[in-house]
């Protein structure tokens, strides 16, 4: 009941001589701690009835007061309210001259009754349940109680809240309290992104830790408009906008240490999804030496960022860990000795000593005309967040040819792919040949937590059909998740890398500059002892690292 203007009706009735302040402040705190409506708490303790309640809301707000509605509207009643004026307001007609308003609260709504009715309406306050099923039940369509119209109907919702009003909502203690609380929680628990999700009856909380998503208590529904518009107003987006996607971020201080956090909304059929990627530095170990990478592939990129010129190309999956890798390969040669550029779609963390340029299509900023003002900036080592189109890659191979190391991404599903993935393109293969110097493709698994992992032996076929010999077994031991107070009963404690490393030998850079065909060059670079990731998720399950569901996608 009234949810959604907890904060005026608690400064509604804090005039109020009748009330026990004690217990009002009481039930505040609890509203506050719940997320739940104060009106509902209130009478839930006894400090109103509801019938009390409804009377001092009607007596403050100067409105009239019905405390038995009828069964059934009037005749009259109806006719003299057209239908989508009642679904847009929330009200229904007692008679010619009197409505029952759903939410009372709603500015202004007794003059905008007037104004489209073209006569004066008097606003009455009775239980909302009750006139939502009058509503309901004479209209055919029911509305959330701030008065979106088209909620339940499969159409977006249209809210008739102002900029100011949105911005008043957004800044009641209880949904600041609530949005902290939800953010703190989130980046204690290292996650990586987090989901606000409105849903036709319910509001949605998800966190997403080492990869998969996990719910949080659901808050009030009642919530989601108020939440979507203090993310929005955090991000410094602009609130009255609704109808499109917005993007922004946002600076979130925690424990003496600050956290950004990339925003992004999204209208729906029942609210704006909002979703929060999580940028915390220091949840990330920008460290070649801490990416699980077996000590031979590690010392081979080591090798090959430090050489003066080529490109370093690494490759995967949205979510495999790229950026962090490449971060980790520049911090790993960053030094006052040489000038380091780098072009991202965003910046995600920010590296002592390297100059940083986010892209902004808006001001035709993309990847290849950052990356072509780049080498008029006397840089040494060059970073490209991710050739998407063939500009960039014929710019970032002319620089590789005139003396420049590049970093950069690619979405393939390995490492050979990256070469015929340049081709298709548009790129010439000799140009490939000549400048690529090697390529590492990563996946992210969930590590199993060391405290409660234990053996387990797959029934029938199971190894065999994902390609594992039973004898394979005498190198180790398969283990699953069990859940421990540790891991929070999840099986798992953190994320761990697979790689695979394809270093470009003379042999292979003929291949390439002949235009050989994907199988050729897989062939080839399991001929020059390439580990895949089929190998190395193969490895990383007989070590006991990580479970078969993690890993099953890449045998």
């Amino acid at each position: 009941m009234f949810a959604g203007h907890d904060q005026e009706l608690l400064t509604l009735l804090q005039g109020c001589d009748s009330l026990d302040a004690h217990r009002l402040r009481d039930a505040a705190e609890e509203c506050r701690l719940s997320g739940r409506p104060l009106a509902t708490i209130l009478v839930e303790q006894g400090v109103l009835s509801q019938p009390a309640l409804l009377g001092l809301v009607a007596e403050r707000l100067g409105f009239a007061c019905v405390m038995q509605p009828p069964a059934r509207l009037r005749t009259k009643g109806l006719e003299s309210l057209p239908a989508g004026l009642a679904r847009r307001l929330g009200v229904v007609p007692l008679d010619e001259r009197t409505v029952l308003a759903i939410d009372p609260f709603t500015r202004g709504l007794a003059d905008d009754l007037a104004f489209a009715l073209g006569r004066e309406v008097r606003v009455a306050v009775a239980d909302p349940e009750w006139v939502q099923m009058l509503l309901t039940q004479h209209y055919g369509a029911a509305i959330g109680t701030n008065g979106d119209e088209g909620a339940g109907t499969g159409h977006a919702a249209i809210s008739p809240q102002s900029a100011a009003e949105l911005q008043t909502m957004a800044a009641q203690q209880p949904v600041v309290r609530f949005v902290d609380r939800v953010l703190g929680q989130a980046v204690r628990d290292k996650a990586s992104d987090i989901h606000f999700e409105p849903f036709e009856d319910e509001f949605k909380v998800r966190c997403r830790i080492d990869g998969a998503l996990y719910e949080m208590p659901s808050p009030p529904k009642a919530l989601a408009l108020p939440v979507a518009s203090r993310l929005k107003v955090l991000a410094n987006l602009d609130i009255a906008e609704r109808r499109l996607p917005q993007d922004g971020r946002i600076r979130f201080a925690l424990s003496g240490r600050t956290v950004d956090l990339r925003v992004s909304t999204l209208p729906t059929q029942f609210g704006e999804s909002v979703v929060l990627r999580v940028l915390d530095q220091s949840a990330v170990r920008l460290d070649l030496a801490q990416l699980t990478m077996p000590a031979s592939i590690e010392s081979a990129v080591r090798a090959v960022i430090r050489r003066p010129s080529g490109i370093f190309v690494v490759t995967g999956p949205t979510g495999s860990g790229k950026t962090t890798t490449l971060y980790s390969c520049l911090r790993e040669i960053s030094n006052p000795d040489v000038k380091i550029l780098s072009v991202e779609d965003p910046v995600e963390y920010e590296l002592e000593g390297v100059m940083q340029v986010p892209v902004n299509p808006a001001a035709d900023l993309t990847f290849a005309r950052a990356l072509r003002s780049f080498l008029r900036q006397d840089p040494d080592i060059v970073m490209v967040g991710e050739i998407r189109d063939l500009e960039t890659a014929q710019i970032a191979m002319q620089a590789s040819l005139t003396g420049h190391l590049v970093l950069t991404t690619l979405h393939t599903n390995d490492a050979p792919a990256a070469m015929t993935r340049l081709v298709d393109m548009g790129v010439e293969p000799f140009l490939i040949a000549s400048t690529l110097e090697a390529v590492l493709a990563q996946r992210l698994v969930r590590r199993l937590c060391p405290d409660c992992r234990e053996p387990f032996e797959p029934p029938g076929r199971t190894l065999p059909s994902i390609g594992i010999h039973p004898e394979s077994l005498a190198e180790g031991k398969i283990h699953r998740a069990r859940g421990c107070p540790r891991c929070q009963r999840t099986g798992y404690c953190g994320r761990m890398g697979l790689f695979e490393l394809l270093p470009l030998d003379a042999p292979l850079r003929e291949l390439v500059a002949a235009g050989a065909t994907l199988a050729q060059l897989r062939q080839a670079a399991a001929d020059a002892g390439m580990k895949s990731l089929r190998e190395a998720a193969r490895s990383a399950l007989l070590a006991g690292d990580t479970s078969l569901e993690e890993v099953a996608p890449y045998l």
